[in-house]
Order: C-alpha cells, then structure tokens, then sequence
C-alpha cells in the first residue's frame, strides 16, 4: 500500500528529529494541524504544504508516493502521485525525478477543489499551465484568468498564485515547472 501523505510528512520529521511543537513553531501552524496533516484528517493547502516542506528543509516534490520510473520513460501505471482528498485534487508526477531541470505534473481537481485560499509560490523561474479539460480560475498575483480548456498561462513561479475548480466537470491540467521547485 502507498504511504498516505500525512505519514511521509511524519516519516520526514520524525527522520529530522522534529517534534509537532517544533514544526509548527517553524511553519506558523498550529500543532494541532500539524497532528491533523499527520493523521490524515485533513489535508493542507498547497500553501501549508509549502511552508511544511520549507520548514522540513525539502520541497512538495518529496510526498509524493510512489512511481517506480525507468530511466527516461515514466509509464501512467508508474507515476509517482499526491493526493489531497479534501482538497479535492490529485497531483501525479510525468517526469522521471526532481533532479532534473523540468517538472512535468499532471493533476485532476474535482469540482470546488483547488489549492487553497492562500496564494503560494515557489523558486522556480517559469511554470506553465495547460488546461486540458474542464474550467480553472487561476490568480497569479491580483490577476484572475478564467481558463478553459485549452488555455495555457505562463508566469513566474516567485509570484504568488493559487487556483480555484469552479465546476461544473473536473479540471485536467498540465503544470510545467523549470527548474523543478514545487
């Protein structure tokens, strides 16, 4: 069985020797969340999960489970994957690992789903986003892109950004990431 999200995010601090105080005094969340993450009783925005990342001194790119890829070939039964269940979304990984100088991520929002109310960024220099099936509103910075399939937004990745399924359909949407930083 594929470890759950909140038990890579124990594993990884429990491996640093953290305890929840400690991470949350780190992150700005309470330690009660952090618990909650751990236990699988909600999931934390893209956000959180950054400042969790950050605070662990590694990036989102490490929970995600899974994947067993071959050199240069990344078969879709062998995609490393991270699913956030109350946030309605499924990231799933298509370039082999996080060492090289792109990421390639294919995710899935059901309807309502998104990234959180919280805007977030990372240290990649560009990302661009694909959207494949079904609408996405998309703010980078003040700005609000009402996408549709087909639409593509490219932005700096420094600048905050967060992404919202207004529905009715689920969102299939292709994020290219250089360098890889999620």
């Amino acid at each position: 069985m594929t470890e759950t999200l909140g038990a890579t995010i124990r594993r990884a601090r429990e491996t640093r020797g953290q305890s929840l105080k400690q991470l949350a005094q780190a992150t700005g969340l309470t330690q009660s969340f952090h618990s909650q993450v751990e236990n699988d009783r909600t999931s934390p925005s893209v956000a959180s999960l950054r400042k969790i990342a950050e605070a662990l001194d590694t990036s989102i790119g490490t929970f995600f489970a899974g994947g067993t890829p071959n050199g240069r070939l990344v078969r879709k039964a062998d995609r490393a994957v991270l699913t956030h269940p109350q946030r309605r979304w499924r990231d799933s990984l298509l370039t082999p690992s996080l060492t090289g100088k792109l990421m390639v991520i294919f995710t899935e929002i059901e309807p309502g789903g998104g990234s959180g109310d919280e805007p977030y960024s990372h240290r990649s220099d560009e990302e661009c986003v694909v959207l494949l099936k079904g609408k996405l509103d998309f703010w980078v910075g003040d700005e609000l892109y009402k996408l549709t399939a087909g639409d593509s937004l490219t932005f700096e990745s420094r600048i905050p950004h967060k992404n919202h399924n207004p529905g009715p359909a689920r969102a299939e949407v292709l994020w290219i990431i250089t360098p890889p930083s999620y």
